[in-house]
């Protein structure tokens, strides 16, 4: 995702493939080691602003670029993640600061292309059950995340089909499409101590 030409050669063989593309999502997505900025080796810092800021960067210009070419236009997508809002986990900060650029890529894009047949919007699933939010804890630390993420968090086969389908029925240029919102927080969190859900075992 960090070469152009890379990206170039995906957008040239999917619209050979399939004639056109309507939506491109700019997801891929890596994380540093869960510790402090002055903790991590450069190369870390440097994968990571390569794979979130620097790829989507390169996927939205090829992709704008290529659905400003075909009748209809289509719609681009960059995923949200933590720092997206401009909250901060230390630790984190590295990730977050890149999730925070591309919501500033992705809002300014759309002001960018608002006069033309290309739509640019934001994708947040929220806090889903991946390797990537389980990483890099200690047991005991992972003990006390669990607590949170059995209330806030789902799996990729609960959100998946949701994003997927709101994807198609699309969104205004700019907008955004979000599984985890403030209202659906506040009533997992008031509705916690009632309803038991257990991500990591059999039972959600």
């Amino acid at each position: 995702m960090a070469d152009r030409d890379q990206v170039q050669a995906l957008w040239d063989a999917a619209a050979g493939a399939f004639g056109r593309i309507d939506h491109w999502i700019n997801n891929a997505g890596v994380s540093t080691a869960r510790r402090p900025l002055t903790e991590l080796p450069p190369g870390q810092l440097e994968t990571v602003v390569a794979a979130n800021l620097l790829g989507v960067l390169h996927g939205s210009a090829v992709a704008v670029r290529g659905m400003a070419a075909q009748s209809g236009g289509g719609t681009v997508w960059n995923m949200a993640g933590l720092g997206s809002d401009g909250r901060t986990v230390p630790g984190l900060i590295a990730y977050g600061a890149t999730k925070r650029g591309t919501d500033y890529l992705t809002t300014g894009l759309a002001e960018e292309s608002k006069d033309g047949p290309v739509k640019v919007a934001h994708l947040s699933p929220g806090m889903v059950l991946t390797d990537l939010l389980v990483q890099d804890y200690s047991p005991e630390e992972l003990a006390k995340a669990k607590k949170v993420f059995n209330i806030l968090a789902d799996r990729v086969e609960t959100v998946t089909p949701w994003l997927a389908a709101k994807v198609l029925a699309g969104t205004r240029n700019g907008g955004t499409v979000a599984w985890l919102t403030t209202p659906k927080i506040m009533r997992r969190f008031l509705a916690a101590p009632f309803r038991k859900r257990d991500l990591f075992g059999d039972a959600a």
